[in-house]
């Protein structure tokens, strides 16, 4: 199983604690930290602790905490709903942990992984909205990097928002399933009454939220067309992100990755239509028939492409369709397969003095009887990178060397660009046509051609030339076995 897929040890849960005893043993700094923690709920705290220090004295008085001034006993856990070890002493932290569980109660043991239970996250608190972060105790500084990192995210009116929508929760509960009331929330959550709550005006909010139950205005469908990058998640951007968490239907590409299509919302109808070469499940007609459909239902659609919608994504026919159908639609651009390739190789694409233009093209290209007027570019120095190139890779060195270009300019190529089991591959544009050659290439291929890829790191990549050679001695025999 991969690192990404790793089976969690300890399941996360909110656990009920409103008027619940919680205690606490110890005298520690760790007490006073958990007690502190502890403090942002409604438990009711029971802080066992002999000989306790002014600061911690001080706590139990300001958060009325019950103090119980004595050796640690057994019997003080009794009526207890949940017990943390934090006497910083080993032998009574692992004595109250064994004293707990003979009384049935989950218990924690400060920096004690082996002893606890439950771990406590590191929590980011915009109640009765929280977020909890865990490690299984096995970083727990990590844990609290994340929680600064995600508290920065959250606006502060986050809690009183969740309070309003809780007051409104069986009004919505009386919206038809479906399209409707999620739209309701997520005009709720994104809408006037979210604005209206960040600005601190809750008469307002409560009236737009009205508003949003009384309206019967008919769900308006809305596609958008999103570029789910070159591969790798984490260059999916963020407008995409939310997008996807907010589509009733995810219509994709089959080189988007599934892990991808999966930061959709987790019951969005995920409609696949193909497009990979050679085997196409859906016809660009068919696709644009679809998008229509969706629109015309009302739904919010997220169409994922790859790369870039606008890089040979056919967005233009598919916007076209959309705008013809009166079908309201968005484009959220994404990272081209280019533009990862290029940094996949820390390879400059515009480099000053060497090039200040660039061309993105397929091979096919160069299929016709003209060079196209790309191929002019190239030989004047714009650095090209061309998509989807694998297979013409001979005919696109060929036909650029006969139009002037130099055998020795250089090239990069890279199979699968961001993407963990990425490959790159350089040399110049005599030693291209090897590609074709190389059945072992299955993902889809990049190749950028020009003086600005002289400047790249080729320190963890593969020479063309290898292969070429290779090929070269391997023909003879090939031959002969023929005969």
């Amino acid at each position: 199983m991969s690192p990404t897929n790793a089976k969690l040890n300890a399941f996360p849960v909110f656990m009920r604690v409103d008027g619940e005893a919680v205690a606490i043993v110890g005298n520690s700094e760790e007490a006073l930290a958990k007690a502190r923690l502890l403090a942002q709920s409604s438990a009711a705290l029971r802080i066992i602790a002999d000989n306790a220090d002014p600061e911690l004295l001080s706590f139990i008085a300001t958060a009325g905490a019950v103090h119980v001034d004595a050796a640690y006993d057994a019997a003080q856990l009794e009526g207890v709903a949940l017990v943390f070890a934090a006497s910083g002493d080993e032998a009574l932290d692992r004595r109250v942990a064994e004293d707990a569980r003979t009384l049935g109660i989950p218990v924690n043991a400060v920096d004690r992984p082996e002893l606890c239970d439950f771990f406590t996250p590191a929590l980011v608190n915009r109640a009765p909205v929280a977020i909890a972060i865990g490690t299984e105790g096995a970083g727990p500084v990590l844990a609290q990097l994340l929680r600064a990192r995600i508290d920065r995210l959250l606006s502060p009116s986050l809690g009183r928002l969740a309070a309003l929508a809780a007051s409104f929760r069986i009004a919505a509960e009386r919206l038809p399933k479906g399209n409707r009331r999620r739209r309701f929330w997520s005009d709720f959550f994104a809408g006037a009454p979210a604005k209206a709550v960040e600005a601190g005006e809750f008469d307002r909010a409560h009236r737009a939220a009205l508003d949003l139950l009384a309206s019967h205005a008919p769900a308006a469908g809305h596609i958008a067309l999103v570029g789910a990058g070159p591969g790798a998640e984490d260059l999916l951007t963020l407008r995409a992100h939310r997008l996807l968490m907010e589509a009733d239907a995810i219509v994709y590409d089959a080189l988007v990755p599934e892990a991808i299509v999966a930061m959709g919302r987790r019951d969005a109808e995920r409609l696949p239509v193909g497009k990979r070469k050679g085997c196409h499940s859906k016809s660009q007609e068919e696709i644009n028939a679809l998008l229509i459909e969706l629109g015309r239902a009302g739904k919010r659609v997220v169409r994922l492409k790859s790369g870039d919608p606008l890089v040979f994504g056919r967005a233009g026919e598919e916007m076209a369709a959309l705008r013809e159908a009166g079908v309201a639609y968005e484009v959220v651009p994404g990272v081209t397969a280019a533009f990862a390739a290029a940094a996949d190789f820390e390879l400059p694409l515009t480099l000053r003095g060497v090039t200040s233009s660039m061309v993105f093209t397929t091979g096919h290209d160069l299929k016709g009887n003209s060079l196209p007027d790309w191929a002019k570019l190239a030989i004047s120095g714009a650095t090209v990178a061309v998509y989807m190139g694998r297979s013409v890779a001979a005919e696109v060195a060929g036909r650029l060397i006969e139009a002037g270009l130099s055998p020795d300019t250089a090239v990069a190529v890279v199979e699968n660009a961001s993407l963990g089991n990425r490959r790159r591959f350089h040399g110049t544009l005599a030693d291209l046509p090897s590609l074709e050659a190389r059945v072992d290439l299955t993902g889809p291929v990049m190749t950028i051609i020009g003086d600005a890829v002289a400047g790249a790191n080729f320190e963890r990549s593969e020479p063309l030339a290898t292969h070429r050679h290779e090929e070269a001695a391997a023909s003879p025999v090939a031959e002969g076995v023929r005969q």
